[in-house]
């Protein structure tokens, strides 16, 4: 009864300046009555929390969140949300105002210094300087201290000013504390971008959507609108709600969702997303999932679950700041008390190193380095129709060297269709076509299927049998205009009706990889169709963009015979097969492939190879824009059927795990620098908030890099 009185709610926080901040956030309020999870994403502002809201609720959080000194409201309606980002970039604007009037005080005082001015006189415009530009750190330093929260950059940055005070470097803790609030001003807009990137998703989305109710036409919000209902879209307007065509004829540009910018033809019977624009006719559709379960909704939501999944990068690096900060901070009290007590040393000279050690003590470039290159990627890729389950999945794609596919609605279409038509006796190719078709009619199998549809694609009339019989694993039999014919397999006709040339001519179809049919009387074969599951257009060019990144072996496995899938291995160039694969099967070769080579990656339809894509590093379900099942359990999803999605994943992949690697070296390089500089060399407090916030600032515009097309 507990567990169903929990509620769940998110928080839109601004003001975090890296990782620790979050964590700060999540400790507060893991100790508030009522609630019994909190977690921060850092790069997207975002704070969900599963609370008791006979104990608290969410305006609460909000207030809890705001005494840590960050700004904070629940998520509410699109105008609040847009009238709060308004109030955040004015508070921006008020702060920088502020810091150039700090600058302006701070060269006055330096001025008046060097003119010989009063002490009292040149002090007073300094510390109003630092008031000016610091007020915001002294209170953030002052909530860490009240959460016990000591290795905040904030308390660790005002311990720095005030020391620097102390020892009368008045113009060291003025221009530290100054860079220091331009840094983080610098900072929080570059932040703001990659936050903005996922939001611009769900913005595709109209707010409003006309539905028909009571032979009426009116306009509600879509959260108003019910599965069900009728929506009508007219040329030049976004989808507002996933639906299904009953009406009406258009081209959609499904971009948002599928990466695909040529707009695909819909009619009644097809399915429309959210968010994608109708360009051309008026539709009329039947909708199908309520806002919050569309597909660009829960696209959004994939994306912001993927980016809680910590990669394990990631977890490395938090677990080395773990150690590195409080290790620093300690070097820092050792070389304040002592050189200057126990050697003998100038007390001024180590107290200011030991402040400087403070300031390069927080590890916001290295703890911020991996999750806005994540997030970064998983905007890019879901931009592009792609979606990723997380970092982990990021670096197993970047390090997989085997890709392996299922053959049968991934490298084919997964519909058989009719690619030859031979006859055998005096009958043309659209009369034995015809003949078949109406052989057919009453069929349910797949082949049957694949010649109505020819016959239907060529204009040919298709009349009922007068009597139809399915022969089961043989074919089918049936009565047209008082003859008896025969569909299928050899075996359905008597010893001499086949002549041995069309015997030889299906055996060669039959090495391509089709199935051939025969068609014509018990005693004399009229014709012979040849059915096969044609490849998909770019299957080959994604093979071949595979093998130019260096995938060391492109596997396809298929339950299907040995022939069909010798020849569909052959026509996309892929050198490794393994054929008459049952589902179990294909999950023992997943795994052989791993045991030989690490990381492997699976690309199937995301539902009937749901073992094998589990058994795999990676496992990629193709085609999953309206496909819930695939949307839910594969570590990616291409939501489109374009398999050149694929390599260009790969490719980013590669782009962030290098990213990553570049901006962790570089984070713990200039860390060691200065270090080293500092014990080494006279240690100046400005030159350490420089490197630090300078290294935290290039951290983040390298990983926005990848955002944009390579």
């Amino acid at each position: 009864m507990i567990a169903e009185s929990l509620r769940r709610a998110r928080l839109r926080v601004s003001g975090m300046d890296c990782p620790s901040c979050a964590r700060q956030i999540e400790e507060s309020l893991s100790q508030t009555p009522g609630v019994s999870e909190a977690q921060v994403q850092f790069a997207r502002g975002l704070l969900a929390v599963e609370f008791d809201p006979r104990q608290v609720t969410p305006y609460e959080l909000a207030e809890r969140v705001r005494t840590l000194g960050f700004e904070a409201e629940p998520e509410g309606e699109p105008p609040a949300a847009h009238a709060h980002a308004g109030e955040t970039t004015a508070a921006q604007r008020r702060y920088l105002a502020l810091l150039l009037l700090a600058a302006a005080l701070m060269g006055t005082a330096f001025a008046l210094q060097r003119l010989g001015a009063p002490d009292p006189v040149w002090q007073a415009a300094y510390l109003i300087s630092i008031a000016l530009a610091g007020w915001r750190v002294v209170r953030e330093a002052w909530n860490a201290l009240r959460q016990r929260f000591t290795t905040d950059i904030n308390f660790l940055m005002t311990i720095a000013v005030v020391g620097a005070i102390a020892i009368g470097e008045w113009v060291e803790a003025a221009s530290v504390v100054l860079l220091f609030g331009i840094a983080e001003t610098l900072e929080a807009w570059s932040l703001d971008r990659t936050r903005h990137a996922i939001e611009a998703l769900i913005e595709l989305s109209p707010p409003r959507v006309t539905v028909r109710r009571d032979a009426r036409e009116v306009s509600v919000p879509v959260e108003s609108a019910h599965v069900g209902e009728t929506m009508l879209v007219h040329p030049g307007e976004r989808v507002p709600l996933d639906g299904v065509v009953i009406r009406g004829e258009s081209s959609i540009n499904e971009a948002p969702i599928t990466g695909e910018s040529v707009p695909v033809e819909k009619g009644p019977g097809d399915e429309i997303y959210a968010g994608t624009l109708n360009e051309q006719g008026f539709l009329e559709a039947r909708i199908t999932r309520d806002f919050s379960q569309s597909a660009i909704a829960r696209v959004v939501q994939l994306v912001e679950e993927a980016q809680a999944r910590r990669s394990p990068t990631e977890q490395l690096v938090d677990r080395f700041a773990g150690y590195y900060t409080p290790a620093i901070m300690l070097l820092a009290a050792l070389l304040a008390t002592i050189p200057p007590f126990l050697l003998g040393q100038p007390f001024h000279v180590w107290f200011k190193t030991a402040l400087t050690l403070l300031i390069i003590a927080c590890p916001c470039a290295l703890v911020i380095s991996t999750p806005v290159t994540v997030v970064s990627v998983l905007a890019r890729a879901a931009r592009d129709g792609t979606l990723v389950r997380g970092g982990t999945y990021l670096e197993r794609l970047a390090q997989a060297r085997v890709v392996a596919f299922d053959k049968t609605g991934t490298l084919t279409r997964g519909e058989p269709v009719v690619t030859d038509i031979i006859p055998l006796d005096q009958m043309d190719a659209d009369q034995l076509l015809a003949l078949a078709a109406r052989l057919e009619l009453r069929s349910e199998h797949a082949l049957a299927r694949a010649i109505l549809h020819r016959a239907r694609h060529q204009g040919l009339a298709v009349q009922p049998p007068t009597i139809f019989e399915a022969l089961a694993g043989q074919g089918a039999e049936a009565l047209l205009d008082s003859t008896v014919y025969r569909i299928g397999k050899a075996s359905l006709f008597r010893p001499g009706a086949i002549p041995p040339e069309a015997r030889e001519r299906a055996l060669e179809l039959q090495r391509q990889g089709k199935t051939a049919v025969f068609l014509g009387t018990p005693d004399r074969a009229l014709g012979i169709l040849a059915i096969a599951d044609t490849t998909r257009e770019v299957a080959r060019q994604a093979v071949e963009e595979l093998r130019n990144l260096g995938i060391r072996r492109v596997v396809m496995l298929t339950g299907d015979n040995p022939n069909t899938a010798r020849a569909i291995a052959e026509d996309l160039g892929i050198t490794d097969y393994f054929a008459e694969l049952l589902p179990a099967d294909k999950v023992d070769a997943v795994l052989r492939l791993t045991e030989e080579h690490g990381n492997v990656v699976m690309v199937g339809d995301g539902i009937n190879d749901a073992p094998a894509l589990a058994a795999a590093s990676v496992g990629v379900a193709m085609g999953a824009a309206g496909t819930d099942v695939a949307l839910e359990t594969a570590d990616v999803a291409l939501m489109s059927d374009d398999l050149t999605r694929l390599p260009l994943l790969i490719r980013l992949s590669r782009r962030a795990l290098a990213t990553i690697r570049f901006n962790i070296g570089l984070s713990l390089a200039v860390k060691a620098g200065f270090i080293a500089l500092v014990l080494l060399w006279e240690p100046h407090l400005w030159l350490a908030v420089v490197a630090d916030m300078g290294t935290s600032l290039a951290v983040i515009a390298n990983a926005l890099r990848l955002l944009q097309p390579a």
